[in-house]
């Protein structure tokens, strides 16, 4: 692997962390997802009898 094909760290103005140059053979932008909206939602009739108790419930730290 030569130098050119390494990720370099990069100084970034006005911060205090640096970066890295995206790896070689990735997309440094990638596309997000497709959502489809039109998809039924989750089915309610699988769940079980503690299931909307669970999603309500909040760790006492919260």
């Amino acid at each position: 692997m030569s130098g050119s094909e390494r990720q370099r760290i990069v100084r970034v103005a006005g911060s205090r962390r640096a970066q890295l140059t995206p790896a070689p053979g990735t997309d440094a932008a990638p596309e997000l997802p497709v959502v489809d909206e039109t998809a039924p939602a989750a089915d309610t009739a699988s769940s079980g009898p503690n299931d909307e108790r669970l999603r309500r419930d909040v760790p006492p730290h919260y």
